[in-house]
């Protein structure tokens, strides 16, 4: 069984509610708080678990709310390594304003890492069974600089492991400069990526295997929200729509679609398979309120959807 390791260096509780109504400068009253582990690596172990595949989630964590974090991952069936820091590991606060169904999302940009700490939780990573596949996904905490994430990504080379690399920014640009096996922009982030101002829909593919032809990345998965995905690799070019579902909230559908592709993949199963397999649990993440990622079966519903009205023999785009 191939092993996968998630690193989330800005974790967070999720703590989300709703309000019948949100009216400035008066008292709301709020449903109960739901609290949930959150930050992109621990969501994506979270949903690989609801497929059914292991993965240990490493992070840093410190204070009451690293402790409520590793409660609530165990609370999931999952065995969180958490290495120590001194700062206190950050809450994202969620909002649904029942009367308009809109969602309000306040995240909070975390405590900072130290130098020190930052090598521990290297130090930790390496002290951990090889790794088949690496997710590195989510936001950088205070402190930490794109490079550490290059270190982390030769190290990754060094022993045979495929990087799976989800974040954005200065971030994402520098660890494709050191290569990994795969990532998931959005469509604006593949046109700073590639240098240009704007993609349109026929521009993504060129964008994509132009960074593949560089040796940056060797499948480019470019997220186009409600319109699904665009797959993309040396030889393929594949675009996925998604299936129409009633949205409640996106919170976790990137995560989502990752912990799908990485499944896939572990599992053997190909490219085309794995994005299509992505698309289902991004989508299906959609469907639940708050941050409850998504359901199996609504999963196995869109990706059965999407298997009978795009054959995985047909041609290339």
């Amino acid at each position: 069984m191939k092993r996968i390791v998630t690193l989330t260096l800005n974790p967070t509780v999720d703590k989300s509610t709703a309000v019948d109504k949100i009216v400035p400068d008066q008292k709301l009253r709020c449903e109960t708080p739901k609290y949930e582990p959150g930050g992109g690596g621990i969501n994506v172990s979270r949903a690989l678990k609801r497929l059914g595949s292991d993965s240990t989630a490493l992070f840093p964590a410190g204070g009451a709310t690293g402790q409520r974090l590793q409660e609530l991952l165990r609370e999931e069936g999952l065995e969180p390594h958490a290495v120590p820091a001194a700062g206190w590991t950050r809450e994202n606060f969620i909002v649904v304003d029942s009367s308009a169904g809109q969602q309000y999302r306040f995240g909070m940009p975390g405590t900072p890492l130290t130098a020190a700490e930052q090598q521990q939780v290297l130090a930790a990573l390496r002290a951990l069974p090889t790794p088949d596949f690496l997710v590195v996904s989510g936001s950088l905490p205070p402190g930490v600089e794109p490079e550490f994430l290059v270190d982390i990504v030769r190290w990754a080379h060094s022993i045979g492991a495929k990087v799976v690399a989800d974040t954005s920014g200065p971030a994402l640009q520098r660890v494709i400069e050191a290569g990994v096996y795969l990532i998931k922009p959005n469509v604006g982030e593949l046109s700073k990526l590639a240098g240009v101002e704007e993609l349109d829909s026929a521009g993504l593919a060129d964008a994509a295997q132009g960074l593949i032809g560089e040796g940056r990345c060797e499948i480019v998965v470019t997220s186009l929200g409600p319109q699904g995905a665009c797959v993309v690799t040396r030889d393929l070019v594949d675009h996925i729509p998604a299936p129409a579902v009633k949205k409640r909230s996106t919170v976790g559908a990137g995560d989502s679609m990752v912990a799908g592709l990485v499944h896939a993949l572990a599992q053997g199963q190909g490219v085309r398979e794995a994005a299509r397999l992505g698309v289902a649990c991004g989508t299906a993440a959609t469907m639940n309120p708050g941050t409850e990622l998504f359901k199996k079966a609504d999963v196995d519903k869109l990706y059965q959807w999407l298997l009978d009205t795009m054959p995985q023999d047909r041609a290339a785009a």
